[in-house]
């Protein structure tokens, strides 16, 4: 066999001969900057509650939010997506909008420890209401045409609105709709320049799946839907054209940002949405059912996590997201910096 093939001119082993070759001729490096923290912040104090279904992860007062968000921040993670859950659920989610919610409460208290940070604010009703759904439901009072519990779209923008505004006033630096309502984008900019911010961008949820990654989240923000699901808004993980249609929308209604979610079961998403729009900042939600895979398997022996968490954050970001929203933030910009 030797004496077959060592007149070959071209190797691609040669580059990978040393650590040091490998690295020098490495095409995509992750670094701490690439990523975005989330995190859940409850009423209380010194509260972490441990989610029993994302290991590591917990539910955080907002004393103990500002410790975390420090610890990041000096890992050179530059954002943390804020999650909040209310001390009380109603119909339409009063709290997601009020002046001391508990959003607006760690935006203050984050922002005021650490300027510098980026404080991301996810703006839906799902956390806040007592349906658990991402706006104001149907009743035969309203459309009788329509099913009872249907999401409405229109009554629902109004209500993000207000949220947005309750947010930007709080000092958040970026707000990103989640709720996949027709026109949110739009309308959250109208509300938003009406009060002054025009200066503040939008991070759109474009194209969220209607996927099955998301259990754990729901835990964690103690947002499941208490009846149905979230069909209806939400896209079907069988369609790929339609999260084009879907972006463009968003688009020519004034987004800064794209998103798409989940990340690893549509990297091939993700890469059409850069292809197609490669001048607008793409960002990719690794999602909770993405990162309690890796630790429930983990925790079986089964793989190695620090190898398979790179591994896949790599690839979410060679398919062309340019920030990562990601659980595993923290551990990776430590490994990073150990690096």
């Amino acid at each position: 066999m030797y004496m077959m093939n060592h007149h070959l001119k071209i190797r691609p082993r040669r580059l990978r001969h040393t650590p040091q070759l490998r690295r020098m001729v490495q095409e995509t490096t992750l670094t701490p900057a690439d990523f975005i923290y989330p995190m859940f912040i409850v009423h209380g104090e010194s509260v972490r509650n441990p989610i029993s279904s994302m290991p590591g992860i917990e539910q955080l007062s907002v004393d103990t939010a500002v410790d975390e968000a420090k610890k990041a921040f000096d890992l050179g993670i530059p954002a943390v997506l804020l999650f909040g859950i209310p001390a009380e659920k109603d119909p339409i989610g009063v709290e997601n909008f009020a002046d001391e919610g508990i959003v607006q409460q760690a935006t203050r208290a984050i922002k005021a420890a650490i300027p510098e940070l980026l404080v991301v604010t996810d703006v839906c009703l799902c956390e806040y209401t007592d349906h658990g759904h991402c706006g104001i439901l149907n009743t035969g009072e309203h459309y009788p045409m329509l099913p009872e519990g249907y999401v409405l779209n229109d009554e629902t923008l109004d209500i993000l609105g207000q949220v947005s505004i309750s947010h930007a006033k709080a000092g958040a630096d970026i707000i990103a709709p989640s709720g996949m309502i027709d026109g949110m984008v739009s309308s959250i900019r109208s509300a938003l320049d009406g009060e002054g911010f025009t200066h503040l961008p939008i991070m759109s949820y474009a194209v969220k799946y209607a996927s099955g990654f998301y259990g754990p989240f729901r835990d964690a923000a103690d947002g499941a839907p208490k009846f149905g699901d979230r069909k209806t808004h939400q896209m079907d993980p069988a369609n790929s054209n339609e999260a084009i249609r879907e972006a463009a929308l968003d688009v020519a209604e004034g987004a800064d940002f794209l998103m798409v979610k989940p990340a690893l079961a549509y990297l091939d998403i993700i890469h059409r949405l850069k292809t197609t729009y490669p001048e607008l900042p793409l960002a990719a939600y690794n999602v909770s059912g993405e990162y309690s895979m890796i630790k429930a398997a983990s925790a079986k022996g089964w793989l190695d996590e620090k190898t398979v968490t790179l591994e896949k954050l790599t690839s979410i970001k060679r398919a062309g997201a340019d920030v990562i929203i990601s659980y595993h933030a923290v551990d990776v910009a430590s490994w990073l910096n150990e690096k």
